[in-house]
């Protein structure tokens, strides 16, 4: 199959949908559909915008669409969004977020979280991978929850979380500290925490030209690694604030990056001997393959 021509769109076409509040940065169909391509599958990924009033009727909607086979959850929808499946995967639950749901075979629908996987997955393959590694995150939304769960099961020695909303917060320290009771310190000021040495963003906090900070790079350490989770702009604010007071940065990109062979496993899409065959709907027994359960 030639993977620049423009998929061809039927009746047969088995859909996915990323939902998000904006969608204009999303870049997941830029990765899953020349996917699609690649294996020669009959589907398409396409963005459709959802505000947080209307986010119930939506995702309810897409999944009594039968041609629909799965979702993929953008910001600020990841924790609500578990409401709407019939069972989490591992760092679904653990989290308490979704950026990722799927229609098994018996139509039961099933959701998971890859953010963190994919966040460390990225940090490791650019040599910073978070063992024995003190972490500072900035947002304890849905997004946030999976990183903060993921650095701690790469083993960080340390976990330090800041949210301006203190009830997000404490209700991420306490689903944190049942798993690694003294790991995880809770911080009042969006600055400061010079010893860490990690510094990650993971608010939408940069995706507007307005916005400020999530954080100031001048109150951590010389050397400490600068990440943000925000993929539009590609050099954020932040990351460009981190560059000119020398310290190393992490862009978004490679977060979702390091998702697609996981998305790829979980929605059970497999290289078709022909063009035009739909996509495989994973059955109950594919659960554990891409979810760590």
């Amino acid at each position: 199959m030639d993977e620049t021509a423009t998929p061809a769109i039927s009746g047969t076409t088995r859909l996915f949908a990323v939902v998000g509040d904006p969608v204009a940065q999303v870049k997941a169909p830029s990765l899953l559909n020349p996917l699609f391509a690649r294996l020669g599958l009959d589907a398409v990924l396409f963005p459709v915008h959802a505000e947080p009033r209307h986010f119930a009727h939506v995702i309810t909607g897409l999944q009594r669409t039968t041609n629909v086979d799965g979702l993929l959850i953008t910001v600020p929808h990841k924790i609500r969004a578990c409401a709407f499946a019939d069972e989490l995967g591992h760092s679904a639950a653990l989290s308490g977020s979704a950026n990722a749901m799927r229609r098994d075979e018996d139509g039961r629908w099933r959701a998971e979280n890859f953010d963190g996987r994919g966040f460390v997955a990225g940090l490791s393959a650019r040599g910073h991978a978070p063992k024995g590694k003190v972490v500072r995150l900035s947002g304890a939304g849905g997004a946030g929850r999976a990183i903060a769960a993921a650095v701690l099961e790469a083993e960080a020695a340390q976990l330090l979380v800041h949210d301006p909303d203190r009830a997000k917060r404490e209700v991420l320290r306490g689903r944190l500290e049942e798993h690694w009771p003294g790991r995880v310190t809770v911080l009042d000021s969006a600055d400061g925490a010079p010893g860490c040495d990690i510094a990650v963003n993971a608010t939408p906090l940069g995706m507007r030209p307005a916005d400020p900070l999530p954080f100031d790079p001048k109150s951590l350490g010389e050397g400490t690694l600068v990440a943000d989770i925000v993929m539009e702009p590609r050099d954020t604010p932040l990351l460009l604030a981190a560059s000119a007071r020398g310290l190393p940065t992490h862009r978004g990109h490679h977060m979702l990056d390091h998702q697609l062979s996981l998305y790829r496993t979980f929605f059970g899409l497999r290289r078709e001997t022909s063009a035009g065959r739909r996509a495989r709907r994973p059955s109950p027994g594919d659960a554990a393959d891409a979810s760590g359960g």
